[in-house]
This record gives C-alpha cells, structure tokens and sequence, in this order.
C-alpha cells in the first residue's frame, strides 16, 4: 500500500486498501456465480444427455422385443410348413411302404402257388417214371416175345435171324454213307462258293471306278450377247447352216453368256460344240466359214479319235493293236450304253478281267485284251449288220486278233457255248461293271436306238446326203442332192420319207420331215 502511496502521490488520500478489498471481493463473488452458472449448465446438459439415453434405451428395447416376437412368429411359421412338408412326405412313404408290402403279398402268393405247381410236377413226374419203368419191362417181354414168335414163324435161327438184321443194318448205314455223301458235296460246293466270292471280292475291292451317265445337252460360253446374235445371222441364216452342217440343234435364249447344244450324238454334239468354240475366236461367222469350220473340226475329231483309242489301249497296258482298232476304241468313248460311257466301261472290264485271270492263274494281258475289246462292235454297229457281240467278232477277226479274243467279243453275253476261260471272265466282269438298275436309264438307251434307226432308214433313200433326227426324234432334217433331185423330186422324196417312218418304225406322237435342197453357184476370180 505503501508503494501504492509512492507511486501515485495525488491519490494517496484515497483509502487504497479498501478499494482493493473490495475489488477482490468482487472479483470472488464473480468468479463463484461463474463457477455457479457453468455448474448449472453442465447439469442441465447431463439432466438432458440422460433423458435422450433414457428414451434411446427405451425405444431400442422395444425395437428388440418387437425383433424377438417376428422372429418368433417367424420360426413358428417355419417349424409348422417343415411339419406339414415332413408329413406329406411321410403319408408318401408310407404309401410307398403299402403298395411294396401288397406286391410283396402278391410275389409270396404267386411264389407259394408256384412252389405248389412244382411240387405237383415232381409228383407226376416220379409217378411217371414209376410206369415208364413197369412200361419198359412189358415192352421188353413183349419184344421177346414177338421175336420168338418171329423166329417160330419164319423158322430161322438166331443166327440167320442175327445176319438178316446185320444186313438190314448194313443196307440202313449204306444209305445213310451216300447222304452223307451228298451232304459234303453240298459243303464242298459251298465253300467253293464261298472261295469263288472272295475272289470276286478281292478284285472288285483292288479296282474300283465309278461312270457317269452322259447327257444330250453341251454349253457353250459366249462373251457378249452381241455374239448370240451374230450366230442366229440375218433371218436365222447363220444358226441353219450350222445345225444342217452339225445335225444338232442350236438353243439360243435368254439365259446370259451361255449357247445351249443339243443332240442325242454325243459325237455330232461335241464337233458341234469345238466348231461353235473355233467360230466364236475366230469371228468370221456365215455359212462359207461355218461349213469349212465344221469340216476341219470333224478331221480334227478323227485325229483326237486315234488319241483317245491309243489312250485306252497305253492305259489297259494292251499293246500291238491294228490302228483301225484303235480307232473303233476311240468311237467308244462317244457312245454311251445304259448310261455308261462305253469306252470307260471297257477299260474297267478290262481290269477287272486282267484280276480275275491272275487270280485265277491265267494270263493276265490276254484277259485285259479281251476285255478292253468285248464291246468294239459298238463302235460299227450302225454300219455292219448284226448286234455288237456279231460286230466285234468279227472286226477282231478281220484285223488279226486271237481266238480268245475273238471268242470273248462273240459270246460274252452267254449268246454260245463257252469254249475258252476268258470269255466267262469277261462276261462275269461285265457283269460287274455293267450291272444297269433303272428302267428309265434302259429306255434311254432304247431311244437312242430309235433314233440311229430312223436316221438310218432315211439314208436308205436315192439322193440324201445327210438325215439327222433332232428334237428328241420329232423332227427329222433331210439334206438332198441338188444335182441329182429337183424342187418337185424333192417334195416327193419328202412324202415318201414320212410314209416309211409310220409303216416301219414304232414312235410315239408324230414325227416332222424336213427336205432341205440348196442350189450354190461358186466362181473364181482370178
């Protein structure tokens, strides 16, 4: 207080220790209402805090008890659908059990009735055996009896009586000796059956090749349809020229970049077919071209022939044949019988009569000769008389071929008696190869009979240079000799061609005929 004084000496009149006094009261009176307040506040606050834990507890404890009873409910519920489930399946079960215990009762019934039936049949059974037995013994006596009444009745002895049934016996076992005899025949005979087919089978299996039915109809690529009409020329020039040079008939329709060849000929067709080929390069289309085309084609044809026929023989492995041979050869792989391309059909006649023979121990080449050369007739019978085994005998006569051979062309469709091995090797081998199901494939071939025979009889006829039969051989073209037949010989000719038709020949429908005379002037300048 003192230094209070000191320091400031104008208050130093004022009573400084009560006004300290006081201050500290105050400041103590201060402090505890603070003191107070803040105590009141965190009581009320924990008052508070402990009302909403109070409530928090509460409400949880009724969430739980509401939790407990769902999930009691909610187990009862379960606990009563497993009890109705368990007990549908213990009434299934039981069902179950019943119907197993009422077959049970059936099987013990039916086993018990079974049982009974045995036991009968064993009863009858001894009780049979019981008079077999007593049976047996009146049969023995009986047997004694009669065979000495036989022997008093015949007044033979034991001993003759004994040999006359030993000979009995030995003309019974004599008999049974020769059935047994016809019976290994029989067996032997079987198994060379059996032999005979596995060779067969051996061969058909080590070569086999498959041939597809030729067809009336060849196609031509054209490159533009400009060149359709170029071939049709003014007013159908060009396409009658080439089917009167050709005897085909030439379609040319709608269908895009393709010229249709048709013709039952599959040699006419295809000349046809590499002149139109040649007339389209080269360009120059009217009928001078198209006819001094088709005749250079049909020479090239001749040469591709002699090709195709030494072809065959290199590939049959038939070697020294004539050259007119070989030529005939090569027809045939423009002929086709019962859909077969005939020269195919040769060439696996061939193999397999070559297998066979070796199978056999015969000569193996001389079997493939005679039948690479079976059907060679089929290439000239439409120019010698007789059918095409008559044919091909006597070509392979004419051009220095062996009596087997000759014999296997002749008689390999069992027209004679067999005199060599090789011609019924052949004929099993075409047998083999040439096995023709199918009517319709059989009355192809009998159409283009018809055909080859309706051309035939037009050539017959003084003056026609050419008759092709087109349109499926309702339509015949005749080309004639201007030289020799008039406009009037010509009409004449026309008649008496569709008279000879309808008397000699059998056809279905009608048959058109077209007499086609042409007079050309030619000069040379020169």
């Amino acid at each position: 207080m003192k230094l209070a004084g000191a320091l400031y000496p104008e208050r130093s009149g004022v009573d400084v220790e009560g006004i300290s006094l006081v201050a500290l009261v105050g400041l103590i009176v201060g402090a505890a209402t603070g003191l107070a307040g803040a105590y009141l506040i965190a009581r009320l606050r924990a008052q508070s805090g402990h009302g909403l834990a109070e409530q928090l507890i509460a409400s949880a404890n009724r969430e739980a008890e509401t939790i407990l009873k769902q999930a009691d409910l909610t187990a009862k519920e379960e606990l009563l659908r497993r009890r109705e489930q368990l007990d549908s399946e213990l009434d299934v079960v039981r069902r179950e059990l019943r119907e197993q215990e009422r077959r049970l009762e059936k099987r013990g019934d039916a086993l018990d009735e079974r049982i009974g039936q045995l036991e009968r049949g064993e009863r009858e059974l001894e009780d049979a055996r019981q008079g077999l037995g007593v049976e047996r013994g009146r049969l023995a006596t009986a047997l004694e009896q009669a065979r000495e009444a036989l022997l008093r009745a015949g007044g033979l002895s034991a001993a003759e009586a004994r040999e006359l049934v030993l000979k009995r016996v030995e003309d019974e076992l004599a008999a049974e000796v020769g059935g047994l005899v016809l019976k290994h025949q029989a067996a032997v005979r079987e198994v060379s059956q059996k032999k005979a087919q596995e060779i067969l089978t051996s061969t058909i299996q080590r070569y086999a090749a498959s041939h597809t039915a030729e067809t009336t109809v060849s196609t031509v690529d054209m490159p533009n349809d400009e060149m359709k009409g170029r071939i049709i020329g003014r007013e159908g020039r060009n396409i009658r020229a080439f089917e009167r040079a050709t005897g085909v008939d030439l379609i040319v329709d709608d269908t895009p970049g393709v010229v249709i060849v048709t013709g039952f000929d599959s040699m006419r067709r295809e000349v046809a077919k590499v002149a139109l080929e040649k007339l389209i390069q080269d360009g120059r289309i009217h009928p001078a071209r198209i006819e001094e085309i088709v005749a250079e084609t049909q020479e090239t044809m001749e040469r591709h022939i002699r090709g195709l026929g030494e072809q065959a023989a290199l590939e049959a492995n038939v070697q020294g044949l004539h050259e007119k041979l070989l030529d005939y050869l090569g027809r045939l792989h423009f002929r086709t019988s019962y859909s077969q391309n005939v020269l195919r059909h040769s060439l696996e006649v061939a193999y397999l009569t070559g297998m066979l023979a070796e199978e056999l121990g015969l000569s193996g080449p001389l079997g493939r000769r005679c039948g690479l050369l079976h059907d060679v007739g089929k290439a000239a019978d439409h120019e010698m008389e007789g059918g095409h085994p008559a044919v091909g005998a006597e070509l392979t006569r004419r051009y220095g071929e062996s009596p087997e051979v000759i014999h296997a062309a002749l008689g390999h469709h069992d027209d004679l008696r067999v005199e060599t091995p090789y011609t019924m090797l052949v004929a099993s081998a075409d047998a083999i190869s040439a096995s023709r199901p199918g009517a319709r494939r059989e009355t192809l071939e009998k159409y283009v009979r018809r055909l080859e025979e309706l051309e035939s009889l037009i050539l017959g006829f003084p003056g026609v240079d050419q008759a092709y039969a087109v349109q499926a051989g309702r339509e015949v073209r005749v080309m004639v000799d201007s030289q020799r037949l008039g406009d009037l010989e010509s009409a004449r000719l026309c008649r008496e061609i569709a008279r000879s038709i309808q008397s000699q020949l059998n056809y279905p429908g009608e048959v058109k005929v077209t007499v086609l005379r042409e007079t050309r002037s030619v000069e040379f300048a020169r």
